[in-house]
């Protein structure tokens, strides 16, 4: 230790002054200036003393005592203890002060550039942008990866995960492996798979729900599958075959008239020998029972999303284009309903069945206020601003005449 360092240890230094040492320093992390006074409320005898002889010159007797910053850093560099002042005796007595504002800024930009490839990922889409923002308000990021070059990696990942999604109909370790390199990236209390859940709810229109079920359905709406029989399609008047169990299957409930439901498994491993004969999709069960209470084994192929198409109902349907089966769907006239739409629309060539704007406008006026966001629909330009005029939601039920008229071979 230098004779400059021993005098300002004796100086300045010591348990007595380490609450003049702490303020200062506070104040130097916060790029605040050395000015002004700062208090002691009830000092010591010894404190008095420490005090006393930094200034040269006594102290009231007062319940507080006040120094004068200015007078401290004249002190130290007219006596010549620290001739660059007091910024610099408390960097060598407490070590190197890092100005917080400039901390602060630099990491954020790094919490920026770790956001950056999420950011790019989600451009364009407008639900996913309010998503990715919504994430970075909230904090979520920060509480699964307090430092942002823990969160970047994972960051760059999800960002792969969600260009990614939908899926074709995958299992969930299968995709991770193919889009992060580990089958095991998306389980259960990571922090990827806990943010890729939160895409995928707002991907696949998830609604509100806890459990197994709610989770694998959040997930099948996306396309991943945790298994793949819990995957399912509902299907009415497929004639079947006798070369698959699935073919069989589709044959005992065509003979009696009644709805089949398959899973992604039969569908997979058993693939039913599938006609060119054109096929209708509704949405909604009620019309597959209506069907086959009408029409029984006088039905149509018709398949059933029930609400968003599942993994299995995804694949059946591109086998049924691959077969060269015509498509053509019906849902509900909502917002919701246009949402599903538009992922099948997108999706496979599947054209409209009474689903169009001229559709809308003759159909019974008794149905319910139309609410929720606009959402257009691709395969007709007039449909979301017809719907807007008109104001309200119109639920297949309310149509199934001819829906199911139009199903009678």
């Amino acid at each position: 230790m230098t004779e400059a360092s021993t005098r300002l240890e004796r100086l300045l230094g010591g348990p007595e002054l380490a609450w003049l040492r702490t303020r200062v320093r506070a104040r130097l992390e916060r790029g605040g200036s050395l000015t002004g006074t700062v208090t002691l409320t009830e000092p010591t005898g010894p404190q008095r003393a420490a005090i006393a002889r930094l200034l040269g010159k006594p102290v009231t007797s007062g319940r507080t005592v006040s120094v004068r910053l200015a007078d401290v850093d004249e002190v130290l560099r007219r006596s010549g203890v620290c001739e660059e002042g007091l910024a610099c005796a408390i960097e060598t007595l407490t070590g190197p002060v890092e100005r917080r504002a400039a901390a602060d800024a630099a990491r954020e930009r790094a919490w920026q550039e770790a956001f950056a490839p999420l950011e790019e990922a989600v451009s364009g889409n407008e639900e996913l942008t309010a998503w990715c923002e919504g994430v970075r308000q909230s904090g979520l990021v920060r509480r699964l990866l307090s430092e942002p070059h823990q969160a970047g990696p994972v960051l760059a990942d999800l960002a792969r995960v969600v260009s990614s999604l939908p899926s074709d109909g995958e299992h969930l370790g299968t995709f991770a492996a193919r889009t992060v390199g580990s089958s095991h990236a998306l389980d259960p209390g990571r922090p990827l798979a806990t943010l890729a859940f939160g895409a995928a709810r707002v991907l696949g229109d998830t609604p509100d729900g806890s459990g197994a079920a709610w989770q694998r359905a959040v997930w099948g709406a996306v396309g991943l599958l945790k298994d793949d029989v819990s995957s399912t399609v509902l299907v009415l008047g497929f004639p079947g075959d006798d070369g698959s169990p699935t073919g069989r299957a589709l044959a005992a409930g065509a003979s009696a008239g009644e709805p089949a439901v398959l899973t992604l498994r039969q569908l997979v491993n058993h693939p039913p020998r599938l006609s060119s004969e054109p096929v209708l999709i509704c949405e909604n069960p009620a019309i597959v029972s209506a069907a086959a209470d009408r029409l029984g084994t006088g039905t149509r192929p018709l398949v059933c999303t029930n609400g968003q198409p599942s993994a299995a109902t995804l694949h059946l349907l591109r086998l049924l284009h691959e077969a060269g089966a015509p498509l053509a769907y019906h849902g509900d006239f909502d917002w919701a309903g246009i949402q599903i739409a538009n992922r099948l629309f997108t999706t496979l060539p599947i054209r409209s069945w009474r689903f169009d704007a001229t559709d809308y406008n003759v159909a019974p006026s008794y149905g319910h206020p139309l609410t929720g966001r606009r959402i257009e629909a691709v395969w007709d330009p007039a449909l979301a601003e017809t719907m807007t005029t008109t104001g309200k939601a119109v639920e297949e039920e309310i149509v199934v005449d001819d829906l199911v008229g139009d199903l009678h071979r």
